[in-house]
């Protein structure tokens, strides 16, 4: 009685995956092209004067010029953007920093150390983002004007962390499973205490994660608008709420805009390029097993 032969699956020619690879690298590049117009065409119209960004069609050959640039940081005769920018980045980097102190700690005890029923603390945690903002800004606005906290930019940093904790939560719990169990129960056996394993051995190891946690979280403070708006006047104003000044009566004043916006965007696309290979690595951390 013979032996049934093995199927052999036939081998796909070299020329077919390089060509399937191309095809796919193409589609890639021409949906990066797509999500980068819009920015490419704020920039382009950022130095054209207010009459030529205002012509419909687009003119793409018109003078440039950096009268958009010199409105938005008031040298000609406009409030300076300075204070709302410095607000911005204190609410964003206090802000940051508290939820990374919280969230790492209590990311430990729901994945290295998990606690009795961890997936329902972790669902507890993301109930908090299923009430929609705006149902909360009406009490937050009370408690503030009741407290004397209005236009501070504390309440901001209070409000941001609160935010985003949740979310930092659920971002590093994932990352921390993936920490070898053996590295800590060996720096246990060593007499590391707790705050010891943290800060030497489990933070070292989940750096990316916890850099892109870092980074989604100041993208989302630095973002916020809502809150800013209603809570804060003159004193903590930010920078999304400087430029939803240049809305006024007179209309849209659109080169004007597109320049305050390319400047307020730089110190997130700063950030996301300066972090962006802990960024992969970080998103991409516990994706192949």
């Amino acid at each position: 009685m013979s032996a049934t032969a093995p199927r052999v699956r036939p081998v796909r020619p070299v020329r077919t995956r390089l060509t399937r690879g191309a095809g796919l690298g193409l589609v890639a590049w021409l949906l990066g092209l797509l999500f980068f117009l819009p920015i490419a065409w704020m920039a382009l119209t950022s130095f054209h004067s207010e009459s030529d960004a205002a012509t419909n069609p687009p003119s793409f050959g018109a003078a440039l010029t950096l009268d958009g640039y010199r409105d938005f940081f008031g040298t000609g005769g406009g409030a300076s953007p300075w204070p709302a920018l410095v607000n911005s980045l204190v609410a964003s980097l206090v802000s940051t920093l508290c939820v990374l102190l919280l969230a790492f700690p209590a990311a430990y005890a729901l994945s290295i150390r998990p606690v009795k029923k961890w997936t329902d603390v972790l669902f507890f945690f993301l109930s908090t983002k299923m009430l929609p903002v705006v149902a909360g800004l009406l009490p937050i606005y009370l408690f503030a004007k009741n407290t004397g906290m209005l236009d501070n930019i504390w309440l901001l940093v209070i409000l941001y962390t609160s935010m985003n904790l949740p979310i930092a939560v659920w971002m590093m719990q994932s990352f921390l499973a993936e920490v070898p169990v053996a590295v800590i129960e060996a720096a246990q056996i060593d007499g590391a205490k707790l705050p010891t394993i943290l800060a030497r051995v489990v933070a070292p190891i989940a750096l990316p994660g916890i850099a892109a946690t870092a980074l989604i979280c100041f993208i989302f403070s630095w973002n916020e608008l809502l809150f800013a708006r209603v809570l804060t006047g003159v004193v903590a104003e930010t920078a999304p709420v400087f430029l939803t000044g240049f809305i006024t009566s007179q209309g849209l004043f659109l080169a004007k805009v597109c320049a305050a916006s390319l400047v307020i965007s730089l110190p997130v696309l700063a950030a996301g390029f300066a972090a962006q290979d802990k960024l992969v690595q970080g998103l991409s951390l516990g994706a192949v097993k």
